[in-house]
């Protein structure tokens, strides 16, 4: 269908500042859809907290607020401006959440405004814990065993009697995982939960079976409102089920999937963003058991997130481009008729990218290395190459971590048995810890796999190390 007739002033909500969770990628998915709006003719109204950004560029908007991302601000502003259209799916968690409050309240029907891309029972499906399994369980696809709780003491007593530790707490309506983590005991249960209640605006965790050491697959989705589906961007985490998917080493397109696998994987995503009901861009998290065809559905984001703006720059489809003109009433076939060039077709990737998590360890010298289901990567490098070998080895240098390769100069001077401690411990170095352990030849793949799980990059660490051995000896 065309453009939706009655439109024609959509207010934008920003991602507000950067932080953990929450980076750039949001901007470079707001500039992309103030510039799609502004081109098909309709004003833009924009309202973000963050002043360092070019998304509050005048270019960008015909109004820019510069105001606190609340519920309180945004109200006022709508009061002011008057848009028809509310635009929320490109601010993250942020513009989410306060559109819903919006939408809940009664305060965008009292005012004629429309929500555009994020319609809310879509969003409560995903979002809401519950509703989430409910849905998942209607077509038939399986998910960790789990139960919602509201109440500490009884999700303490569903995690002792029911699941037994270690388990996984997922707070709803959060970001970059923020107050989640895992509870390998009673201790941790108490502290966990309790911070993840406090934290979640709906006061509801997720208290899941801890299934550490999975493969953890993503699948990045384009859906219209014509149902017509189509997906983007695969992509592998280096490090097992257990580590938050913005603290792992990210590779596109996956590399240890079987045909059957992918394609097993690739039509449960297009199902569940069906059910779902999603409008726009979408990311569907999943856990594979390595050596077998078990999987499980970790979450849904049915929103532009930080997985999106990878997919995007790696594929090089403009996923929040595409996502905006889909809001205003576009369907995919007429967003790539319109595209002279094709490139809105289905993408191919016959390269290799890698994405490298920068963590801040080397300003907070003294905080914990470990790394869990809460973000701690502060940004990333995407590096791309002809392999995993070339991508990686560019990542490295792109980092700017003081390091050319996978060498680290910290473990030069340690023992063996000191590589084999690290390989065992879950923290950002794990990766040069295996790295080193190859180099030495002081453990076998087999034994570094049942130490950290970590699977297909055993075998193609190998042959970085081959490369650095040869290159090592001929430059002597």
């Amino acid at each position: 269908m065309p453009l939706k007739k009655n439109i024609k002033k959509v207010m934008v909500i920003g991602s507000g500042p950067i932080i953990i969770g929450q980076a750039a990628e949001f901007d470079y998915a707001g500039n992309q859809a103030c510039k799609a709006l502004k081109e098909k003719g309709l004003e833009v109204v924009l309202v973000n907290s963050n002043p360092a950004t070019l998304m509050t560029d005048h270019a960008m908007a015909d109004e820019i607020y510069i105001e606190p991302l609340t519920l309180e601000t945004v109200m006022r502003i709508i009061e002011k401006e008057k848009p028809d259209s509310l635009l929320s799916t490109l601010g993250g968690q942020t513009g989410l959440t306060l559109s819903m409050e919006l939408a809940k309240s009664g305060f965008l029907e009292k005012h004629n405004v429309q929500l555009l891309g994020a319609n809310p029972e879509t969003i409560d499906k995903a979002e809401d814990r519950q509703g989430f399994k409910d849905c998942l369980a209607s077509i038939n696809q399986p998910c960790i065993p789990s139960e919602v709780h509201t109440e500490l003491d009884a999700a303490i007593k569903y995690a002792e009697e029911v699941l037994d530790y270690p388990v996984i707490i997922r707070p709803a309506f959060t970001l970059g995982g923020t107050g989640g983590g895992i509870a390998y005991n009673h201790d941790d249960m108490v502290e966990i939960a309790s911070n993840g209640l406090h934290r979640s605006p709906i006061h509801q965790i997720l208290v899941e079976k801890c299934i550490t050491g999975w493969k953890e697959v993503e699948f990045e989705v384009m859906r219209d409102s014509a149902g017509n589906c189509i997906p983007i961007c695969p992509m592998e985490n280096i490090d097992p089920v257990g580590v938050h998917t913005g603290d792992s080493i990210v590779m596109a397109p996956t590399a240890s999937l079987n045909k059957a696998e992918y394609e097993m994987l690739q039509n449960s995503a297009l199902d569940i963003v069906n059910a779902l009901g999603v409008e726009g861009g979408c990311n569907v998290q999943f856990a594979l058991k390595p050596n077998s065809m078990d999987y499980a559905v970790i979450e849904v984001n049915p929103r532009v997130s930080r997985s999106s703006a990878l997919a995007s720059k790696a594929s090089g489809y403009p996923i929040a481009r595409v996502a905006t003109l889909i809001a205003i009433g576009y369907t995919i076939p007429e967003i790539t008729k319109s595209n002279p060039d094709g490139s809105l077709f289905r993408p191919s990737l016959d390269y290799t990218v890698v994405k490298f998590p920068r963590f801040p360890f080397d300003k907070f010298v003294y905080a914990k290395r470990d790394l869990g289901t809460q973000m701690k990567a502060t940004g990333e490098v995407m590096a791309i190459g002809h392999n995993f070998e070339e991508a990686m080895m560019k990542s490295m240098r792109g980092a700017e971590i003081g390091v050319n390769s996978m060498r680290l100069k910290a473990f030069t001077t340690e023992s063996d048995d000191d590589i084999r401690r690290r390989v065992g411990e879950c923290t950002d170095q794990r990766i040069f810890a295996v790295y080193a352990a190859i180099y030495r030849g002081c453990m076998t793949h087999e034994e570094i796999y049942n130490v950290c799980k970590i699977i297909f990059s055993i075998y193609y660490l190998s042959f970085v190390v081959l490369v650095e051995q040869v290159v090592y000896h001929h430059n002597r």
